[in-house]
């Protein structure tokens, strides 16, 4: 996850327990998701705030800080960015765990276009609504860019891309400079993240599980002390939690983030070989569940520096061999060393 909003807080407001994961098919009893956005978009502005504050979650209530927050943000939305005068898309973005309605509109008082998004949950509930300018990708000079490391993925095993790609819409992560290029892998099984109710970090199906060194390299920072959040709970003040900085030559450094805590054998300065441990799956730092964030970048402290694209070699990709590719958000992907684990 790590990302940190960073929008015009005139027109912006976030309340999701969390941006990782926002979207999956759920199991709605009458509503299509669009149907429910569509919906709860008309309501809001029509100022019909006692029913949009009946269908949150109560995470989404806490977080929202009362009812009368729904009405001051209407008059923040109209007074920073008008009244919607066009929709020039809606779509819907299913992934585990959650689904999520996309409008971007056009309003009479905003340069740009705005984004409205609605989060829900299994039930059908409201877990996360927000509105804000659209985001953009961070401008880079590296869309060319051929990585020069020789990477494997970061695990063994059958692993779900939840944020990956180029594009706003398939990472989020694009928005910022460093993370340009970004990942967020999960554990998804019959189109879940978890077992059970999913309160608890061994809940879900990546925790704990092993996380290895992408290329040979030499280890230039780890961070391993840092507690596991409860799922749900962020740590916005750590944003890569527990983590490895990974020095892979020619200028390449890739950060793992987010691994459990004391998980972590490797020191600064040793030098590591490809698929060797570099911890555990965790829930550590500014993440709303166990994942990893893998992403390169040309600077070896986390947040400095552009981030580069990462190229994996030898790996399949929703059952078909990719020689050498980026994996894109939706992708189920095996490294083909794990095809048989």
């Amino acid at each position: 996850m790590i990302r940190t909003s960073r929008v015009d807080r005139v027109i912006a407001y976030l309340v999701f327990g969390g941006w990782l994961l926002s979207t999956f098919s759920p199991v709605f009893a009458d509503d299509t998701t669009m149907e429910l956005g569509k919906r709860y978009t008309r309501q809001f502005f029509d100022g019909e705030h006692d029913v949009i504050w009946q269908k949150m979650t109560e995470e989404t209530r806490a977080a929202m800080g009362g009812k009368p927050a729904l009405g001051d943000f209407q008059q923040r939305v109209a007074a920073g960015a008008g009244a919607e005068v066009r929709v020039i898309r809606q779509t819907v973005r299913e992934q585990p765990d959650a689904s999520t309605y996309l409008r971007y509109s056009l309003f009479d008082k905003s340069p740009v276009p705005v984004l409205i998004a609605w989060s829900f949950d299994a039930r059908g509930r409201i877990a996360g609504f927000q509105i804000r300018p659209e985001p953009q990708p961070a401008t880079t000079p590296h869309l060319d860019y051929q990585t020069k490391a020789h990477l494997r993925l970061p695990f063994e095993g059958e692993w779900f891309v939840f944020w990956g790609g180029r594009t706003m819409e398939q990472n989020y992560h694009a928005a910022v400079s460093d993370q340009r290029f970004a990942y967020d892998f999960i554990v998804a099984r019959d189109g879940v993240s978890h077992r059970g109710d999913g309160t608890r970090e061994s809940d879900y199906f990546c925790w704990g599980r092993p996380v290895l060194s992408p290329a040979t390299a030499t280890v230039v920072t780890v961070e391993r002390l840092l507690a596991d959040n409860p799922p749900g709970i962020m740590d916005a003040a750590n944003p890569a939690g527990n983590h490895v900085i990974l020095d892979l030559g020619n200028g390449e450094y890739a950060l793992l983030a987010h691994l459990k805590a004391n998980s972590i054998p490797v020191e600064a300065g040793d030098d590591v070989e490809q698929g060797q441990p570099l911890g555990e799956c965790g829930n550590s730092g500014n993440t709303s569940e166990p994942h990893l964030h893998f992403h390169l970048q040309d600077e070896p402290e986390f947040g400095e520096g552009t981030g580069l694209p990462a190229y994996f070699h030898d790996y399949t990709a929703d059952g078909e061999y990719v020689a050498r590719g980026e994996p894109v958000q939706g992708q189920t992907i095996v490294p083909r060393q794990g095809l048989s684990r």
